[in-house]
This record gives C-alpha cells, structure tokens and sequence, in this order.
C-alpha cells in the first residue's frame, strides 16, 4: 500500500541506525500499523529488545518487563499488541483481562521460562517446606500461579527483602539469583535456568573489549554469568543500563545483553559510541512488522488463559507491582 502520510519524520529518529535501503523497505508496513491502530483503537507495547524500527517507529508504551508490567494497568485501548515473547503477552493479559491482547508470533517464546514448570515448582515447595517461592517474569503464567510473588531484574532485591524472612527460593534464572545473593543477607536457593543470550557471555569477552576499546565501559545484564557480572562497570535490567548511559555519558560503553539494546540507546545519544558485541534473541526477533500487522489485520494471535490460573498469576505480580 501507498503510504498515506510522510514517514520521514520517523525516519529522523532512527536514521543513525538504520540504512536508508532497509527503511524503504519498513515504510508501508509502518504506515499500515499506524493507521491499524487508529481503527482498532489498538497500542502496541514493546520490548527494550525490539529492532529499532519496532522500538522508534510504531510502540506506544517501551521498556523492561517491569515497566510494560506497570504501563499495562493504565493502558485504556481496545488492543494491545505485545511486541516482546509470549510470557510478556501473559502478563499484560492477566492485567487487562478485559482488554484482547495479540502476540504476533506464537513461536516467540523464552529459554527461562521453558526451563520451569508448575511441576517443578511444587517439587521444589516440598524439598524446601514454608520457604517462599520467587518467581521471575520471565515465566508462563502458570509457574506465576504455582508462586507467591514476582520479581524482574529490575526490583529482584527488593522483592527478596520485603518478605522479611531469612531464605527464599529464587527461580528460574540461577545467574539472576547468585547475582543477587550477592547483594543481600538472605539465602537465596537458585533453579538451574539459564537465559541463551547472556549466558554466553565471558570474562574473557570483556577482556578482549578492554583491550581492543581502550577507556570502554563496560555494562553487563545480571542474567549474565556472576563473574560477568563482577567483571563489568555497571550491573544492572535494561532499564538500569539505559538510565547508566544517560546519567554518565560514557563516551565509549558496551551494553551486555540483547543486541537492539544498544540500537536503541544509541538512537538518542549521538555522542556516544557504542560498541556491538550482537548476542540476538531468535525469540524477540521473531516479532516483526509484517507480523505485527498481520496481527492487527487478522487478530492474530490472541492470548487467552486458563481462569484459575489468572487468579494466582495475578496475585504474585500484583504483590510485585506493590513492593
């Protein structure tokens, strides 16, 4: 289709990391989302792992799964278009139950929350009786229901601290956990779940940054290896890397985690080099703009969940969003 307004005002945001080649080729399709979203009365949220073209151009509400969790209460559209993996497409479900909620691609899943299952979940309540089960978002919705409360990368302290007890289970990401015994008093007893992009990160990587980018810093997800971690400048979610880079300005930084990551930080900061070590999720980058579209078109996919286990999903990531 012919776009039905100019889309060079987008293209100003995103010039920088975008080719002019390849956005020709984004053109009709973000034309056709945004007039989609006019007529279904629809928004889109979007990961802070979605390409640039997702990220800048056609999301209404951006961010960390903590942040999409928080801004989906609010949210007073028909439709929400959830440009991120399934368990993210959940969570807004359960906060808007009301509300149709689409995942472009159903493929779009998630190692952590694969590597855990309500099974799992009641196996670990009986080897560790009356000790509370935390549960990352990273998760389905039925490994939320199986917990008592949530927590993101974001507030994992915090929520381990605001039990008040003296050992908690922390599932599923054991890098997250280890990461975060290390902040605090409470004993933290980890699952074994790994996520496949910041997992293959190393010491080592670090190394050979520092010594071919001289004065780089260096800013690591707390997904990533402990020693990873410990290694870096700065640990923190993706929302504590961005605010990092905006507060500091490093003028040379390379952000450990998902590669759009840094296209979209770097959108904004163009005195800042970023450097690109380009670990891709294949499960953020399933969503595309064809498949948001086709999404709105077709009302494709819709996230529906079982009532009972609404109840309980909801109630862990209702505790979380009071902490």
């Amino acid at each position: 289709m012919n776009a039905p307004f100019s889309t060079s005002a987008l293209y100003e945001r995103v010039r920088r990391v975008i080719p002019i080649a390849e956005w020709l080729t984004f053109e009709d399709d973000i034309a056709a989302i945004i007039e989609l979203k006019r007529q279904r009365n629809a928004v889109i949220l979007a990961h802070n792992y979605q390409t640039p073209e997702i990220f800048h151009c056609v999301a209404d509400i951006v961010g960390d799964s903590l942040a999409l969790a928080r801004k989906a209460i609010d949210v007073e559209a028909d439709v929400i278009v959830l440009a991120g993996v399934h368990f993210m497409a959940e969570t807004a479900k359960l906060l808007n139950p009301g509300k149709t909620v689409l995942i472009p691609d159903t493929d779009a899943g998630c190692s952590l929350a694969e590597s855990i299952t309500p099974e799992d979940v009641a196996l670990l309540r009986r080897a560790h009786p009356g000790v509370p089960v935390i549960t990352y978002v990273n998760t389905s919705a039925a490994v939320k229901a199986a917990s008592d409360i949530c927590c993101t990368s974001g507030n994992a302290k915090q929520v381990v601290e605001s039990l008040g007890v003296q050992r908690v289970l922390m599932i599923p990401d054991e890098y997250l956990a280890r990461n975060v015994a290390l902040e605090t008093d409470v004993e933290i007893i980890a699952w074994h779940g790994h996520c496949e992009v910041h997992e293959r990160f190393s010491v080592e990587d670090i190394k050979e940054l520092r010594e071919s980018h001289p004065g780089i810093t260096v800013l690591a997800h707390p997904e990533c290896p402990p020693e990873v971690a410990a290694a870096a400048d700065f640990s923190g979610s993706t929302a504590g890397l961005s605010e990092f880079v905006a507060t500091n300005r490093p003028p040379r930084v390379v952000l450990l985690t998902e590669c759009s990551m840094s296209d979209n930080i770097a959108v904004h900061y163009p005195d800042i080099e970023f450097i690109r070590p380009c670990n891709l999720c294949p499960h953020m980058k399933r969503i595309t703009l064809p498949s948001i579209r086709k999404a709105l078109e077709e009302n494709r996919h819709e996230v529906t969940l079982d009532p009972a286990t609404a109840v309980g999903a909801r109630h862990a990531i209702e505790r979380m969003l009071a902490v």
